[in-house]
């Protein structure tokens, strides 16, 4: 490898090398513009300040494509003895053994994931210290196709239903095809508890709703109906973390945004890419709604009145 295509990235009080920056990860196709690997690292480095809040204490599942788009795909929970004693790692418990998650607590480990392809970041949706309790539920609202429309539909139904339980919430492109609404909890609910109350909001909008949207698991059982996917909430499980890039032509990136954009007809799950996506989570589409975690409890008393009306 030549020197020249390696660069040399300071990062807070550590310098971190950045390999084959030239290396094309998402090649150009179509509208979709080329992106490097170099692009990927000045992306997540200009990135950390606002995407860090949303990674610290939760170990990561690491998505790494070597070779960029189209090439083969690795899905990294446990930590490489290689990667710098620096980097922060946690030891998880699983069925038959454990497991060394990555935790990326600084913008030094972002650029060091980056050098190693990991494109995209998937969280959990607890924390270090307290793994068995959430203090984020996830929907994940998932079309049969890539019908924005039906998304931006569920997503509004699930707002105002979310709104009726007094439960703040936070609206995300996925980069893919959907949308997530994130709750913030207070992280005392474990996780048995929280996903049976995900199952039935998901439940009662779909009952509602029945023609449009489902919480079936089976595909073939789901038609052309809006997916209501909660099963982001449960141990060991993961959710894309905000402004983590996609592996899809353009490098879109999983973005905040607040739910007054939900209306913009330019909005879909790809709207940002890495070229912009940091100037919009600069807007704090979100406006400190994750620092407010609320219990479930007076939500579940709500819930269970809607549900028997």
């Amino acid at each position: 490898m030549s020197d020249d295509d390696v660069r040399t990235v300071r990062a807070g009080r550590r310098t971190v090398r950045v390999h084959r920056t030239g290396k094309v990860l998402f090649p150009a196709e179509g509208d979709a513009k080329e992106y490097t690997k170099g692009d990927l690292a000045d992306y997540y480095r200009s990135a950390a300040p606002l995407m860090l809040p949303h990674l610290r204490g939760r170990p990561l599942m690491l998505e790494r494509h070597p070779d960029g788009l189209g090439g083969p795909r690795f899905m990294q929970k446990n930590t490489p003895e290689s990667y710098p004693e620096w980097i922060t790692r946690v030891e998880v418990t699983k069925e038959g053994g454990t497991v060394c998650h990555t935790v990326c607590e600084d913008a030094p480990t972002l650029l060091y994931l980056a050098d190693q392809a990991a494109v995209t970041l998937h969280r959990w949706l607890s924390r270090v210290g307290s793994l068995e309790r959430p203090d984020r539920m996830v929907f994940d609202l998932d079309p049969a196709g890539d019908d924005f429309e039906a998304v931006r539909e569920a997503a509004s139904l699930l707002g105002d239903l979310l709104g009726e339980l007094n439960l703040p919430s936070g609206l995300m492109t996925t980069g893919s095809r959907g949308l997530h609404v994130v709750v913030p909890l207070n992280g005392h609910h474990d996780f048995d508890e929280v996903r049976a109350f995900a199952r039935d909001v998901a439940d009662t909008l779909a009952g509602a709703h029945p023609d449009r949207l489902t919480t079936a698991a089976r595909k073939k059982e789901r038609g052309d109906r809006l997916y209501l996917d909660i099963g982001r909430n449960a141990y060991a499980q993961t959710a894309v973390a905000p402004l983590t890039v996609r592996v899809r032509p353009g490098a879109p990136v999983a973005t905040p945004i607040a739910w007054s954009q939900l209306d913009d007809p330019a909005l879909h799950a790809r709207r940002w890419t890495i070229a912009d996506a940091v100037a919009q989570a600069r807007s704090d589409p979100w406006d400190g709604v994750m620092g407010r975690g609320r219990a479930l409890g007076p939500a579940r008393r709500r819930l269970d009145a809607l549900r028997a009306a």
